[in-house]
């Protein structure tokens, strides 16, 4: 009779997860399956959600509750999010406080804010991908566990740091690849990640179908240790497999980008532990658009962003995975970091991107989704253009960045009627098995 009752207890509870949308994102060929449906999604990056949520003085839960309302309400059901950040207070170019200072030691209050707000997400039938580290400085990330190691070798920050050199930083960054106590730094945090249960909701991080997936790193290039980059995908995944068998692992790349970064997209995404593979395109930073020349280089950007997309989605469906669609942005008009500054130009991108993209997902390809760069929410820089400093408002552009650049505001009216449009049409998708289902 008690195997009886858990048996139904267990079919129930398998149910209502169903019904809710809560259940486990998992990969079939080329496409991600959620409740027997396909799953398909227009989401958002939010990276610095688990700061807004802290438990600490840094924390603004009332505004992370009405920001995750006004995404939810926009059809945005996916997250990308920071489950990671590195370095002691005070660290340059990179968010406070952040939830690692130092080598297996962690600040409970931005633990706390990571529980919180995947939380607040479930309540909203929302997805995470939640990324755990990052090869640019933004949050710590691999240049941190690098410098914990080898501290006689300075961290070379890239600009806007006076003299900083962007190739300096990412050879720098890179050497974390063949730095073993530094690798072994970040794989002690997966087993802290996924050992830790949520204090809000009771249920262990691995058995949470709130996460859709871990992802390694955001953006991590090989540059001149290609094995070695790998290696450390291959082990990684692995990693995380073995301890958490119920949710996805993606790499977290922007693909072949076009100057050599030591990333192959096929091979590094070929691993079986890789779920689906992911891109970035950014046209204004890898200068195929100038927001001073809108109108000449527009047509070659966007002609050159959906060729970047159509390459990488034709080797994601050789190597039978997902593809996401997982960064992408464009400045306000002229160029400005004003918040009332006009959108148009970044309207017709996303409104081009979004239509391509569902394009593509509707004629049965392995484009399954797209996040935009990024959400800023109800935030503002306390200085346009200015740089991040602790203390200041977390908007979507990182504090390496000029605050105002690329962030999306609750109040940019006429962005989020696009968003707001594609995020329909995707959702519409999910449950069709074929194209134009």
């Amino acid at each position: 009779m008690r195997l009886f009752l858990a048996i139904i207890i267990a079919i129930f509870a398998m149910c209502q997860q169903r019904a809710s949308g809560q259940g486990f994102v998992t990969v079939e060929g080329n496409r991600f399956m959620l409740g027997g449906d396909s799953y398909h999604y227009l989401g958002a990056n939010y990276w610095y959600g688990m700061q807004l949520a802290a438990a600490g003085p840094s924390g603004e839960r009332e505004r992370l509750r009405a920001e995750l309302d006004q995404l939810q309400a926009l059809g945005v059901t996916n997250l990308r999010i920071m489950g990671s950040s590195e370095g002691p207070e005070g660290s340059p170019w990179s968010v406070q406080p952040s939830l690692q200072p130092r080598p297996g030691e962690y600040r409970e209050e931005v633990w706390d804010g990571l529980d919180y707000l995947l939380a607040e997400m479930a309540k909203r039938d929302m997805k995470a991908v939640v990324c755990l580290n990052n090869f640019w400085p933004w949050s710590g990330g691999m240049a941190q566990y690098y410098h914990w190691f080898r501290p006689h070798k300075p961290i070379p920050y890239p600009p806007p740091a006076e003299g900083g050199s962007w190739l300096s930083y990412m050879l720098y960054s890179a050497r974390f690849y063949r730095c073993r106590p530094a690798r072994q730094a970040y794989e002690q945090h997966l087993r802290q990640l996924l050992a830790r249960s949520n204090r809000y909701t009771g249920l262990p991080y691995v058995q949470d179908p709130t996460i859709m997936a871990w992802q390694l790193a955001n953006e991590p290039r090989g540059m001149l240790h290609p094995w070695r980059y790998r290696a450390w995908i291959r082990k990684s995944a692995r990693l995380i497999k073995s301890i958490d068998p119920n949710h996805l692992v993606s790499l977290g790349s922007e693909g072949n980008t076009s100057t050599p970064t030591g990333n192959n997209f096929r091979r590094d995404h070929r691993y079986a532990d890789i779920d689906y593979t992911t891109l970035h395109i950014w046209v204004q930073n890898w200068g195929w658009y100038d927001p001073l020349q809108a109108e000449k280089t527009y047509p070659t950007a966007i002609a050159k962003a959906r060729n970047y997309l159509d390459s990488h989605l034709q080797q994601a469906e050789r190597l039978r995975k997902p593809l996401v669609l997982e960064e992408f942005g464009l400045a306000r008009d002229q160029g400005s970091y004003e918040p009332s500054a006009p959108t148009h130009w970044r309207d017709r991108y996303y409104g081009d991107l979004f239509a391509y993209a569902h394009e593509k997902a509707a004629a049965g390809s392995a484009l399954a989704g797209c996040n935009f760069w990024a959400w800023s929410g109800l935030g503002r820089p306390r200085e346009a253009g200015g740089l991040w400093q602790a203390g200041d408002p977390l908007i979507g552009d990182p504090p390496h960045e000029h605050q105002g650049w690329y962030g999306v505001y609750s109040d940019d009216a006429s962005t989020l009627s696009i968003i707001r449009h594609y995020a329909a049409a995707m959702a519409r998708m999910c449950g069709s098995t074929g194209p134009g289902g």
